[in-house]
Formats: C-alpha cells, structure tokens, sequence
C-alpha cells in the first residue's frame, strides 16, 4: 500500500508549533466549519484517560529523555512515539486502511565516546490490533510499534528500544506529580488562540534498568523526562522552527523554555513553565519572559547546517508579587550547553525532518550545573512545512 504524503515534522513540531488541538470528542471547541480552525477551549484533563492516544487529533506524541549512569560511564537516551490522522482513509472499512500512520524515533548519546547511535521507525494503523504493528491505547498510556513501546502501569513506565549498535529496556518510576504545562494543560504556542495543544509533563523520573551497546549490556540508574501532547499541528505562517528545553534540576525541580524562530532568527513566540522543588504548580512563562541568545554554533557535516549547541536563558521574573521570590527578585540568567556538539537526528526514513535533539546540562550565571536535560532545535535544514 502507498501511504499518503504527509508533512515532515519532528516530536516539537507539536511543541512548538501545534495549534487548535482538538481533542477527545469531550471537549468544547468553537467549530467555524473547518477541522484545522477550530480554537480549542480549556477543559479539565482527565486521567488516566488523557494519558492515552487521542486518534481524532492530526498529531500526537509521547517523549521520553534522561541521563543514564553505567559505572563512570554518562548516556543519555531518546524514545519518542508520533502518531498522525489519515484524514482521507477514515470512512474506509477496509482493515487495510492506513488510518493512522505512526513514527518512532530512538536515539541513545555516548559521551565518553563522542557519538550519536539512532534509529526510526514507521507503520500504519488500521485499528485492527490482530493486523497492525503499531497501536496506542486510548485509555492509557501504551504505545507500541513492533518491539518497540512505552506503557505505563500503576506509578511506573516501561520504555523499551533497539537499533543496530544498541538496546534498552527501562524501568521510570514517577517521583513527582503530573506538571500540566501552560494554562492547566492548555498551553499557547502562538499569538492567535487558535494555536495552542494540550500538553503534560512528568519530570525527575526514577530509571533502572539495562542499556546494551555493541552487544554488551550495562547495568544503569538515572533521571528521564517524559512529554505528551496532542494537536492539529498548525504552525505559525511565519515561524520556521523553533528551540526547546526540558530540564531535570538538581535540587528537584523542573524547568522547561521554548521559542519559535522566524527565518532571521528573531523570537515569533516563547513559553515555558518552571516548578520549584517540593511544589505542586509551576509558574507559567510567559512570552516576554523567556529570552533566547546563541553562543556557540555546530556545523553539520551531514546536513550541512549550523545549530547553537550553547545558549544563553534569560528568565525574566513575574511582574508584581506572581510566581516565586526566586523569580520574582531578579532574572534568571542560565547556560544551556550540549554535552557533545554532534547530536543530530536524521529521520528521512520516517517522518523526514532532520533536527538536533541532545543531552544537554544547565549551568547558573556562576557556571555551576544546576540541571541536566534535553535540548531540541528544529527547522535549521530547511523550514518545517506544516
């Protein structure tokens, strides 16, 4: 069977650029008669029927990154699940009808070896769990695609992946509750009201388990970070692509930015959240209130593009008495440096972009490390076409 094209797009294309999501058919949308139109309104996240697939959206995906510690030896490691609506096919009743085509990337980053392994997958769904070799469950979170999947069961998650060099199956243990991102889960990714997703976090993730490379396997302990969003995918007109963190940090808290970039460079939107230690509610970033500067650049042998592999964070504090004293005192200004420059991913094979997606530490103004986590910088190829 000939899968229909569909536009490229890596997992934050929905971070950042996702618009009207609309979602479970519970939710209120106002409809203005076309499907990628309409504004998504606020509605309670449900759990756990919200920590599983919602096939009425355009796209979908869950994100798992971390640090891993094998002995004296630092990995870190990537699994993401996409899911994307075959709009054409879903009056189709044939089982071999591609109503869903579903990507999953893998990556693992060895810094004492300087080097990137990945991998990428991609199979359609039909619906037919006896046929298809992907499936997400719409009741919680368990997304598979042949060997390859992420499931939750009770506090805990199973994350499991394979490429030619490598293997890891691991334990994540939840430490933390869920950080709903934006406005209690509905979080702005643009200007207009129609650009938005739904989107939750579980930071400080608890890993065990076993990493093998080059046939030989490793016993390791970490931190991971693991996304879900869901959204029609609407970028912008006028952004390209757009950078993100999601940072673990070390007294317990967690941080995430982004922006989207137009093709000078210049800010279109940015966001984030930041939730201190020991607390339930983050504070909301505002677009004012995240500021990105490059300053260090990597050229691409393969690709032949140029990304910043260190950044400057400016955090601006909350006007008045909102958020944290710790915000609202003074800037924030940090460091977001790659632990190795060479961390491109080349999904041509699947979902067609190319981007860089590393693990990355967080430093204060004084240098010190106060985080670690994972930097995404998309649309310095060419422009994501959504």
């Amino acid at each position: 069977m000939k899968f229909p094209q569909l536009p490229e797009f890596s997992r934050r294309q929905l971070l950042a650029a996702a618009a009207c999501a609309p979602l479970w058919p519970a939710l209120a949308l106002a409809d203005t008669g076309n499907t990628e139109s309409q504004v998504l309104v606020k509605r309670p996240l449900q759990f756990p029927r919200d920590l599983g697939s919602h096939p009425d959206t355009a796209i979908e995906w869950w994100y798992v990154t971390g640090e891993l510690q094998a002995k004296e030896r630092l990995f870190g490691f990537q699994l993401t699940f996409f899911r994307s609506r075959v709009p054409s096919t879903q009056a189709m009743r044939s089982g071999f009808a591609a109503k869903q085509l579903f990507f999953a990337h893998t990556a693992v980053t060895d810094v004492a070896g300087q080097r990137l392994l990945h991998d990428q997958r991609i199979a359609r769904s039909s619906g037919d769990s006896s046929i298809d070799l992907a499936q997400a469950s719409e009741a919680d979170t368990d997304v598979r695609l042949r060997d390859w999947l992420l499931v939750r069961q009770g506090s805990r998650y199973q994350a499991k992946a394979s490429g030619e060099a490598f293997a890891f199956t691991l334990d994540l243990q939840e430490t933390q509750p869920l950080l709903l991102q934006g406005d209690q889960g509905l979080s702005r990714k643009g200007p207009l009201a129609s650009q938005a997703s739904f989107y939750y976090s579980l930071p400080q993730l608890r890993v065990s388990g076993q990493l093998t490379l080059a046939g030989q396997p490793m016993q390791v302990t970490g931190r991971a970070w693991l996304d879900h969003e869901w959204s029609q995918s609407i970028m912008p007109p006028q952004a390209v692509g757009w950078d993100w963190i999601g940072m673990n940090l070390t007294d317990g808290g967690a941080l995430t930015a982004f922006r989207l970039r137009d093709k000078t460079g210049d800010t279109v939107w940015a966001g984030g959240s930041w939730r201190p230690a020991g607390s339930a509610q983050p504070v909301v970033l505002t677009p004012d209130q995240v500021i990105f500067r490059p300053e260090r650049f990597w050229k691409s042998q393969s690709s032949g593009a140029t990304y910043p592999v260190q950044w400057s964070l400016l955090i601006l504090g909350p006007p008045g008495t909102s958020g944290t004293q710790a915000l609202a005192a003074a800037p924030l200004t940090l460091t977001v440096r790659a632990l190795i420059d060479d961390q491109e991913l080349d999904s041509s094979r699947s979902t067609g972009a190319i981007y860089w997606e590393g693990l990355s530490d967080l430093l204060n103004a004084q240098g010190q490390p106060v985080g670690r986590g994972y930097l995404e910088m998309t649309g310095y190829v060419k422009p994501l076409q959504l």
